[in-house]
């Protein structure tokens, strides 16, 4: 009886401890956006963007986010506002950003010409 007890109490732990691990990794998914998101390119077209990539190694939503919000479109929102100007995310976040990688030598460094992100 005694040990009924005590496998009883250790599966509710293990049970309540899976629980606490999910709810910490859900956390921080509120926004965390798609695995890929496609991003009007404007005239050179779409750009099929690896966000969880990004994600997983800058650690930091603020490196892109600062320059526009984390929701659905919103780069082409402050385009239509004219609160962006045309290709300044690309020139001010991501080929910077690629750019700097490479001059590091890091050998996945990202696209740093326009068709290595747009139209495919």
């Amino acid at each position: 009886m005694k040990r009924a007890k005590s496998l009883f109490i250790v599966a509710l732990l293990v049970v309540f401890a899976a629980a606490i691990a999910i709810a910490a990794e859900n956390k921080g998914a509120k926004n965390s956006g798609g695995e890929k998101i496609t991003v009007d390119g404007g005239s050179k077209g779409v750009v099929n963007f690896p966000h969880k990539i990004h994600q997983d190694e800058l650690k930091d939503c603020n490196i892109c986010h600062a320059k526009f919000p984390q929701e659905l479109e919103s780069i082409k929102k402050l385009k239509d506002k004219k609160e962006l100007k045309k290709m300044q995310v690309m020139n001010e976040v991501c080929l910077k950003c690629h750019k700097a990688y490479k001059a590091e030598g890091k050998p996945k460094y990202g696209p740093i010409n326009c068709n290595g992100c747009h139209g495919k």
